[in-house]
């Protein structure tokens, strides 16, 4: 046995990027685990790891994990070599696509993509090669209202304003959980620790949410929300900012478009007027905007239960327009921009913002925004014929079928394609209808970078980490596959480039690299590289059409007619009278740890969260199984009796178990939960940005 050697990356399965530290021994070139700990040395999260940074070893160590392609045939699933696979790929996608036309072919991307160096730099390459516009992802069941917003009031879609935590002296949060989450769309490892700093120099953290989070808890007030309310709150809040006299633009007074517009909408949305229909008084409502307005810094944080709604895209517009009118935007301890090393934005000019809604899709007529459709209709881009149907599919590192609304009819969709291709390390409740599935390294296998998630970052920093396995012979990495399947459809060869290569170049073109930094000096810093807080960025960094905020575009004040009749002509359903909404585990992230005996042992966290009162009702007691229904489908689960959710609104986990039959999931099977997608709503969505609306599904629910 040799000695115990040190190995320093980044987490890649959520986007904390908490830095980790794997005690490794070595033995006749085999490597073998001993523990993984957080990195004091890292200067982001300076030793904060959570637990899914165990599912590392789990990922590499797991037996149930494929390692070579395998086809499905009449006699079962039979492994087959990568040319044959690569070749009978290129043969059928060229025939279906010659056949029906190029959007023929669809292509999905699943939440491990955005965690993965090499894919984040060569899946753009490989859709375009692929010709098809009928592109989906993750991102549009989860975050599309903040990108949309950022399109339309600074330019750019990934120019996304982020709360400066370390800094500020009020912070409120509506919708979002960043003590279990550790962020989102927030980059910000050890979350508890920034948050209770806040309270320790005297400041205030503030969580309006349908739910007593454990963010709710820490925190020095909580608000309890109906459902899919929080436009009208923001509104409100905003109001209150006008009627005082406070609006306070500082620095970006001449850099602010559409000031008059929004005061003109904001005066139908009194604290008054709303305060029955959010479940807030209006004087709680007024303290709230006084509060924030007293503070010396302040800043408004929204997200998951904000951004996966009917309204998300009025949520994140009106998020920006309070940090902007408050005066807490692009001001330390307010919503800031980071500027990482791998500057997604450089070189683009102003002006050039995504063409938001150039192309609709063909069923729902919904918009195409950041290269890709609304994930919501993809099972009926899938079963409804004509001209354009999706007859041949790719999913890559994503499970739908679990993580995407009304997941039963994406299975029927998958399972009547005439021909699918999976990326995937397993045999899951996706992948089971594909004909080819070509497992990828993963984790420690791979070199890493964090591409997406220091723009998003509460600090600037950067780090790159070395694979810290070996690949075998026959394995590919993720972005090698896609090469392999290009080359095969389009006959040209494989990309002569590496991520190694690219990441290299961006660095030296960023905005350190007249400073030395390169891929070779991040080699030699594998703690990372502190970069400094954020620092005020406007209006140099402005990518609009006119250089300044625009703060009141015309698609959001055309979606007000929508919002106004939640006040005037409040709907009820009877059939389905209960809002249902998700909740974030530490131990889970989407459906991709649910493998991992470490993190599913132990008591089963897959129950529904209901308030007492609600309980007595339907004669619930705790414990007991209970039928969840919606229009899609019903699934049954234990109670959990609690006043941590309002009355009227029930909650279930957003980590998915995997519960169906003919996959490899074992570990997972031995603590199976249910999927809340088999009860979300596809045609269920945020019309303004397409984004599904998981949270306030209508459900009706019973005794089992």
């Amino acid at each position: 046995m040799s000695d115990i050697q040190t190995h320093y990356r980044n987490c890649n399965i959520c986007e904390a990027m908490c830095g980790i530290e794997v005690k490794y021994t070595e033995h006749e070139n085999k490597k073998q685990i001993i523990s993984i700990k957080g990195d004091k040395k890292d200067p982001f999260s300076k030793g904060h790891m959570c637990p899914k940074a165990l599912a590392l070893q789990d990922f590499y160590e797991d037996e149930d994990r494929l390692r070579t392609p395998i086809k499905k045939t009449a006699d079962g699933w039979q492994e087959i070599s990568w040319q044959e696979a690569f070749s009978e790929i290129g043969e059928k996608f060229t025939a279906i696509q010659s056949a029906y036309g190029k959007n023929a072919l669809g292509i999905y991307l699943g939440n491990p993509n955005a965690h993965n160096f090499g894919n984040a730099l060569m899946l753009k390459p490989f859709s375009k090669g692929m010709g098809t516009l009928n592109r989906f992802s993750s991102a549009s069941t989860d975050q599309m209202p903040h990108h949309v917003a950022a399109n339309y009031m600074l330019g750019n879609g990934m120019l996304i304003p982020v709360p400066d935590i370390d800094r500020t002296d009020f912070m409120l949060i509506i919708g979002g959980n960043p003590v279990v989450s550790n962020g989102s769309m927030m980059t910000a490892p050890g979350v508890l620790g920034r948050l209770t700093a806040i309270q320790k120099r005297g400041g205030k953290v503030v969580v309006v949410d349908p739910r007593k989070t454990k963010t709710a808890k820490m925190a020095d007030q909580h608000l309890f929300i109906r459902p899919e309310k929080d436009a009208l709150l923001l509104f409100s809040i905003i109001h209150c900012v006008f009627e005082s006299a406070n609006v306070r633009l500082g620095h970006l007074a001449e850099h602010v478009n559409g000031l008059a517009e929004v005061e003109s909408a904001a005066k139908d949305y009194a604290p008054e007027v709303v305060a029955d229909h959010v479940g807030i008084s209006a004087e709680e409502i007024r303290a709230l905007a006084s509060d924030m307005l007293a503070a010396k810094s302040a800043v408004c944080y929204s997200r998951m239960g904000a951004s996966t709604q009917t309204f998300g895209g009025l949520c994140q517009w009106l998020t920006i327009v309070l940090n902007v009118v408050s005066g807490n935007f692009d001001r330390e301890g307010g919503a800031m921009f980071p500027l990482p090393a791998f500057n997604l934005l450089r070189g683009k000019t102003k002006g050039h913002a995504t063409n938001f809604g150039k192309y609709r899709s063909r069923v729902n007529n919904l918009p195409f925004f950041n290269g890709e459709f609304p994930t919501a209709t993809l099972a009926d881009e899938i079963l409804t014929p004509g001209d354009g149907q999706i007859k041949t599919m790719i999913t890559i590192a994503g499970n739908p079928v679990l993580s995407a609304p009304d997941g039963t009819k994406l299975a029927t969709a998958f399972e009547s394609l005439d021909f699918m291709v999976a990326v995937d390390i397993y045999l899951n409740e996706t992948t089971k209808y594909a004909d080819i599935i070509l497992p990828a390294t993963t984790g420690l296998e791979n070199s890493h970078y964090d591409i997406f998630f220091h723009s998003f970052a509460v600090r600037n920093t950067v780090k790159y980490s070395p694979a810290m396995f070996e690949k075998s012979e026959n394995q590919l990495a993720d972005w090698e596959i896609l090469n392999g399947i290009a080359s095969a459809v389009t006959g040209k060869p494989t990309l002569p480039y590496t991520p190694e290569m690219i990441l290299d170049n961006e660095l030296k073109a960023g905005p350190y690299g007249e400073q030395g930094l390169d891929l070779e000096k991040l080699k030699q810093h594998p703690h990372g590289i502190d970069l400094g807080p954020l620092k005020p960025a406007l209006p140099e960094r402005l990518l609009t059409e006119s250089g300044k905020i625009e703060l009141a575009p015309s698609l959001y004040l055309a979606d007000l007619e929508r919002l106004n009749a939640l006040i005037h002509s409040p709907a009820k359903n009877t059939q389905f009278p209960f809002e249902l909404i998700g909740r974030r585990l530490v131990k889970s992230h989407n459906t991709w740890t649910q493998n991992s005996a470490r993190l599913v042992k132990g008591k089963n966290p897959v129950t529904l969260e209901i308030h007492p009162t609600d309980a007595e009702n339907l004669g619930l007691s705790q414990g007991q199984d209970a039928v969840v229904s919606s229009p899609s489908g019903s699934v049954t689960l234990p109670v959990s009796i609690t006043e941590d959710v309002l009355a009227g609104v029930v909650s279930m986990p957003q980590g998915w178990g995997h519960n169906q039959k003919d996959t490899q999931m074992t570990v997972a099977a031995t603590q199976a939960g249910v999927s809340i997608n088999d009860v979300t709503l596809a045609n269920r969505v945020d019309p303004l940005t397409g984004n599904a609306a998981l949270n306030g599904t209508p459900v009706a629910i019973h005794a089992a």
